[in-house]
Parts: C-alpha cells; sequence; structure tokens
C-alpha cells in the first residue's frame, strides 16, 4: 500500500480555492429619491414620496432646491403640477432668492450673476406664479398655523387645488382649529355659499380626499320626501360608484370621522326633506328609522354647497371702493354677516341655526383669473402645453380674459381656452 506523499516544502503549501461560489447579498431597492421622481416627470411618485417622508419638500437636488430644480427643468411636461406638489407640502419659495440653493447659470467674467429667470416671479406663467407668490405670502403662512397640529391639517394643501377664497379657507381653519381643541361641541357643519363657478364644489370634494376619510356626495336635487335623504346613493362622479345609501355610509363609518357632501341643497324639491337633519346637526344623532336606534354621527363633518346669495355676493363685490383689488378681511366678515340671513330665509331659521358657519364665495381678482386661465391651458393642451413657453401661455391667457363671465366664474374661462386652443394647436 502506497503512502501518501509529502512535500519537503510544506511551508510553502496553500489551501487551494473553494469550489463553492462566494456568497451573493441581496441589495434592496433603493426608494425612490425626489431627484428621481422630479426627474421621472411623474407627479404622483413626488406626492408619494413627500407623502411618506422619504423626502422633505426643502431638500436639495443637487446643488439646488427641489422647487429650483423643478423650475429650471425643460423636459418636464408636468412641470407645473410638480410645483405645486412641492408648494403643497410646505417647499419654501424663499429658497429662490437664494444664491446657494438656487445659482446662477453659468456666467462669464462680468456677466450678471441673476437667479435663472425661469425661477423669478416675471419668468413663470400665471399660474406658477400665482402658487408660488401664494405659499411665500405671511398671511398663508399664518392661516395654516391654525390647523397645523391637528387632524385637520393636510387641508392647508387645498389652497393649491382652489384657486382663490382665501378668507373663506381661513374662515374655515378657524373653525376646524376650534373643534380639534375642543372648544366647540355641536357637530361640524359648514355652508359653501355664492356663484356658480367659484369653487365650491371642487373644496367640498377635496375635504374628504385630503383627509384621507371616506366621503358620501348627495345630489340634493333628487330628493323629494324627509327620509330621502338617508336612501340617497353617492352621486359625485368623481368618487367610486358605491352601491351604499347614506344610511349605510353613517353605520358603516359610526363614530368616525367622515364627509357627507349636500350637493345644491337649496334646490330640493321640499324643504321637508330638510328636516331629517335637524337632529344630527345639532345632537351629532342620527335617526334613520322610527323604532330603531340613533346612530352616532358626532365625527361626521357637513358640507353644504348652495348659490343661495350670488346675487348679494356680486352687489357688494360691486360696491367696495376698489374691486378689483384683493378683499380685506374685514369686508370678508360683512359679507358673510350679510349672508347668512339670506340662507336663513331661504332653507329655514330651524335649520341655520344649527349651521356651524356660513362661508361666501367671492368674484376672482385679476391674477386668480389669469391662474385660472393658465391651469386650462396646461389642463386642456396636455402634451401640447410642453412645447409652450410661459409667455406663450401667457398670450393665450390674455385671449381669453376678455371672455370672461362673472355669473359662470372659471368655466367660462375653461371655455374660452379651448376655443382658442382648437385654432392655436
Amino acid at each position: 500500500m502506497s503512502r501518501p506523499i509529502q512535500s519537503s516544502h510544506a511551508d510553502d503549501w496553500t489551501r487551494p480555492a473553494s469550489i463553492l461560489a462566494a456568497p451573493v447579498h441581496a441589495i434592496a431597492t433603493p426608494k425612490p429619491n425626489l431627484l428621481f421622481a422630479i426627474a421621472s416627470d411623474d407627479v404622483d411618485q413626488v406626492r408619494q414620496v413627500l407623502e411618506n417622508g422619504e423626502a422633505g419638500p426643502n431638500d436639495s437636488v443637487g446643488p439646488q432646491s427641489a422647487l429650483a430644480f423643478t423650475l429650471t427643468n425643460d423636459k418636464l411636461a408636468h412641470k407645473q403640477e410638480i410645483v405645486k406638489t412641492l408648494l403643497a407640502y410646505g417647499a419654501n419659495p424663499s429658497a429662490l432668492r437664494n444664491p446657494t440653493l438656487n445659482p446662477a447659470p453659468r456666467i462669464e467674467e462680468g456677466e450678471s450673476s441673476d437667479p435663472p429667470p425661469e425661477t423669478t416671479l416675471e419668468g413663470m406663467d400665471p399660474a406658477t406664479r400665482y402658487f408660488v407668490a401664494r405659499a411665500d405670502a405671511a398671511h398663508t403662512r399664518q392661516t395654516s398655523q391654525l390647523i397645523y397640529r391637528s387632524f385637520f391639517r393636510p387641508l392647508t394643501r387645498v389652497r393649491y387645488d382652489v384657486i382663490g377664497q382665501d378668507w373663506a379657507l381661513e374662515q374655515l381653519f378657524r373653525v376646524l382649529s376650534m373643534h380639534s381643541q375642543k372648544l366647540a361641541v355641536a357637530p361640524i357643519v359648514v355652508l359653501l355659499c355664492g356663484p356658480s363657478g367659484h369653487g365650491k364644489s371642487l373644496l367640498a370634494r377635496k375635504f374628504g380626499s385630503l383627509l384621507d376619510v371616506p366621503t358620501h356626495t348627495v345630489n340634493m336635487t333628487t330628493l323629494q320626501s324627509t327620509h330621502d335623504i338617508w336612501q340617497s346613493y353617492s352621486m359625485s362622479p368623481y368618487e367610486e360608484p358605491s352601491s351604499c345609501t347614506l344610511a349605510e355610509f353613517l353605520i358603516e363609518n359610526e363614530g368616525k370621522r367622515c364627509v357627507v357632501v349636500l350637493d345644491e341643497i337649496e334646490k330640493v324639491e321640499d324643504q321637508k326633506a330638510l328636516w331629517s337633519l335637524l337632529m344630527p346637526w345639532e345632537l351629532g344623532r342620527c335617526s334613520l328609522e322610527a323604532g330603531k336606534r340613533h346612530v352616532d354621527a358626532r365625527n361626521v363633518i357637513w358640507l353644504g354647497t348652495s348659490n343661495v346669495g350670488h346675487e348679494l355676493v356680486f352687489e357688494h363685490h360691486e360696491n367696495r371702493a376698489e374691486p378689483d383689488k384683493r378683499m380685506s378681511r374685514e369686508d370678508y366678515l360683512e359679507l358673510t354677516d350679510m349672508l347668512r340671513p339670506r340662507v336663513s330665509h331661504c332653507l329655514g331659521p330651524s335649520l341655520v341655526s344649527r349651521v356651524t358657519t356660513v362661508l361666501p364665495f367671492v368674484p376672482f381678482t385679476l391674477d386668480e383669473k389669469k391662474a385660472i386661465s393658465a391651469e386650462a391651458v396646461y389642463a386642456l393642451a396636455g402634451a401640447a402645453s410642453k412645447s409652450l413657453s410661459p409667455q406663450d401661455v401667457e398670450s393665450l391667457v390674455t385671449k381669453a380674459l376678455p371672455n370672461y363671465h362673472a355669473g359662470e366664474g372659471a368655466r367660462s374661462l375653461h371655455r374660452a381656452i379651448s376655443n382658442i386652443l382648437i385654432d392655436t394647436i
């Protein structure tokens, strides 16, 4: 039997390489950061990154702030929507005035070191200019503080969906602040009143989605009897079709925060159909059927929309010393005091006495009309809007403004822009 050969150079022996493959470590896919989300031109992804706290709206993107990076990126088809999203989540426009966060383009010696023109108010289209200026206003920050630490804080983002109506939003936030501090015990009942096309339905529609709570919308024009309201299905074209009646909705969400929108409340065929709201609006209890237990509705937010008082709103607007300028808070409160008796006369004092606040929606200023028109350009032109410069958008807006009709509000500007685009693009 042969013996194993032994090397005389044992010290030089090295262990052969293992035949096993090196271990492979799983590499987690990195979460999309703000730079990637913005560069992807995906508004929903930007919103998701900010919502999840994966990035902040004031984070730097390379040498720039996120806001400056977006404004100077010519490849973005959804630039304006991304800017609004950043502002809605707290992007600070003062960064645009900071040379460190908004450096000047590469310049030759002796040339001006001004910030990129796209990041100045003068270089923006009317809608972007409006929203940036609104976010930068001291009044906006002060109003946001009213509900900053409450459940209602996400509603501050609505000012980047609804154009104008600053005082209505401030009054709304004041009411919600009182409820969040337990300074009020009755349920929250808000009536949004005024001319058509001024943002009432838009605000009501955004309420539930911003708070991330369920919403049920009742078309009040279809009601004929007292108990019809509880058997009404949600009829908003912006919500998923529902097979749930209002009664079933309130039972399913009993004791929870939810929103009930009563659209066109003054157009109910018989005012008796409103009587069943007396108890829930005062005591937070719903009697859905005789002989049945009451449903707890104390956490329901009731929002009614109405055109009641639209003549008063326009009359008050024309009688102001400077109707083309933004209304003062004193003027707005005066209009509010004048409007409530009109609403009471229409809907009945027993019902309106249980309403927390009546908020008039007022005519748009010139800057607000321009912003609405510019938004319509981006919405209606679609991908073609990418080729439009801020100056092009401004030109289209200027052509649309003479077709504005106060009684139709934003709808008249959308129609005007649509007709102009048909002949332009």
